[in-house]
């Protein structure tokens, strides 16, 4: 029976990501390539392996069971293929990582540029992305997150600077409008930027200063998604619209610039840097222990 191995894994894809469109999407290929293959598989089976219905894509008995053994399977032929791959003067492939927003904005722009120049032959793909994902399910090869976000059956290893701040500021037409905070409670009084995740909570504003954290819950004109309009609150705060709380090297620069001021500096709160993470697997592919690689010899150098 001559199957393609490109249709054994568009069909592990689908299967574990639930939808021909999620699938694609972890991928990077197209719902209707995905959708043929599996139809080619099922044709060479004889075995319909995929229920489909407008709103889900689930495993049938059949399919189950031949994806339990298929997806070890498939795994082997991937380590195979990476050992070969090390054998290379230069290791070749592709690397997916899934990074939040901040990250894409403020820790991958020192190490892409001169990662890839080392590695001409490794593909990189980045998918943004602020929500908690299976790095897996969605087809990556690693992720950054920050400590409290990690699951504890994956290998972190620090990337980008290990110490961050939260920092509020805002411009000095609005602090001459509306006077200067003294201290975070202050903040219930004057106009600020919110920000939500995707399932539309707030995240809290959190302050330390000697041992002591205060959370509040201000409100304001303007609420954002966290990550995919940030920027749009950043022009607000320079426009002079409000208050806004974010990564201090985020703000860095139009501080620096003038074009906002330092609000509460004293109560900034500090906390650890992010992580790359992964699954522990007996072999790596050969793109992630480069990047690996990288980031450690990098942080050697700082």
């Amino acid at each position: 029976m001559n199957i393609d191995f490109n249709d054994l894994n568009a069909f592990v894809t689908v299967a574990h990501s639930k939808g021909f469109r999620e699938g694609a999407r972890a991928s990077g290929g197209s719902a209707s390539g995905l959708s043929e293959s599996v139809r080619r598989l099922e044709t060479h089976l004889g075995v319909r392996l995929l229920h489909r219905t407008t709103r889900s894509v689930m495993p049938t008995e059949a399919g189950q069971r031949f994806l339990d053994r298929l997806g070890p399977a498939l795994n082997e032929v991937q380590a195979a293929l990476d050992l070969v791959n090390d054998f290379r003067d230069r290791p070749t492939g592709t690397l997916r990582l899934n990074v939040p927003v901040s990250a894409v904005r403020l820790v991958l722009p020192a190490i892409v540029p001169p990662f890839l120049a080392a590695y001409p032959d490794i593909r990189l793909e980045i998918i943004a992305d602020d929500n908690f994902v299976d790095i897996l399910a969605a087809g990556c090869d690693a992720g950054i997150r920050y400590e409290e976000r990690l699951e504890q059956d994956m290998i972190a290893v620090p990337i980008g600077p290990r110490v961050q701040r939260f920092a509020t500021a805002a411009s000095p037409a609005y602090l001459e409008r509306c006077g200067r905070p003294t201290h975070p409670r202050d903040l219930l009084q004057h106009e600020c930027l919110r920000s939500c995740i995707s399932s539309g909570a707030m995240t809290p504003w959190e302050f330390e200063r000697k041992g002591e954290v205060l959370r509040v819950d201000p409100s304001g004109p303007l609420l954002v998604q966290v990550g995919t309009a940030t920027d749009l609150a950043v022009d607000a705060a320079i426009a002079g619209t409000g208050i806004i709380y974010l990564f201090e090297d985020w703000l860095r620069p139009h501080i620096d610039s003038g074009a906002l001021e330092p609000v509460l500096e004293p109560w900034w709160l500090s906390f650890s840097g992010p992580f790359l993470y992964y699954p522990g697997r007996r072999l790596l592919p050969a793109p992630l222990r480069a990047f690996i690689d990288f980031i450690k010899q990098s942080a050697n150098h700082l």
